[in-house]
């Protein structure tokens, strides 16, 4: 691995998934993820912590109706193990966010299949109309107004009332930007945020799709999870 001025070059981990027992609808079973390094496929053991935790961890339902954010447990063996039941059979693409020491940030992404019959084909249209949490309402607008795919989309959340609101896991807001056909996954947070009641996130759409976008906010010590659905279109 070179070093640039301190900072490692980008080198991409490999993560494993083991899911036991065989998944099946509503029975719970552990996920385990192991992080190898890419030259000799040995096991790492030590990570930097990134918002508070070792490893965050998103699941998203091929129907885009099941989201988590949550954070599998490190233990000494090396694995992080999360305990989880899927609500309906289908595909999940489960994304593991994490930092191996001396590296540089990583995205890992795997599929889980729960056998059954799986859901409808999604199809998604543009949402922005305002969204209720849990004990706030969050409004959306962009710049420009359409995303375009491989440019950058200024994202402004407008939360109301703003009075309470905290930090959510050492971060103003957590995103996860979804593809309808779930091959994109991104996880970022704020560009622009002071605990007022706007803010900006930055983000460049891979593709020219639909989008879900899922945001959090905590307010009073409630996490409000809503999203929005963002039509991406191709640079004219």
């Amino acid at each position: 691995m070179k070093l640039r001025d301190g900072v490692p070059d980008p080198v991409e981990y490999h993560m494993d998934l083991s899911v036991t027992p065989a998944p099946t609808v509503g029975q719970k079973v552990r996920l385990a993820f192991s992080v190898h390094d890419p030259w000799k496929d040995r096991l790492v053991k030590n990570f930097q912590i990134v918002h508070e935790k070792l490893f965050h961890m998103f699941v998203v339902s091929q129907d885009l109706q099941f989201f988590l954010h949550d954070h599998p447990v490190f233990h000494p063996d090396g694995d992080f193990v999360y305990d989880l039941a899927f609500p309906k059979p289908g595909m999940y693409r489960v994304l593991g966010d994490f930092y191996p020491d001396g590296a540089t940030p990583q995205l890992n992404a795997k599929t889980v299949i729960v056998p059954g019959r799986p859901p409808a084909t999604v199809s998604l249209t543009r949402d922005y109309s305002t969204q209720d949490g849990e004990n706030m309402q969050v409004e959306l607008t962009t710049d420009p107004p359409e995303a375009i795919a491989a440019q950058k989309t200024l994202m402004y959340f407008r939360v109301k009332p703003s009075d309470g609101l905290e930090k959510y896991i050492g971060a103003w807001a957590h995103m996860l930007a979804a593809s309808d056909d779930l091959i994109d996954l991104i996880h970022t947070h704020p560009f622009i945020a002071d605990g007022g009641p706007q803010i900006q996130f930055t983000l460049e759409f891979p593709r020219a799709r639909t989008y879900r976008v899922w945001v959090q906010f905590q307010r009073r010590g409630v996490v409000n999870t809503v999203h929005f659905d963002v039509p991406v279109k191709e640079l004219a």
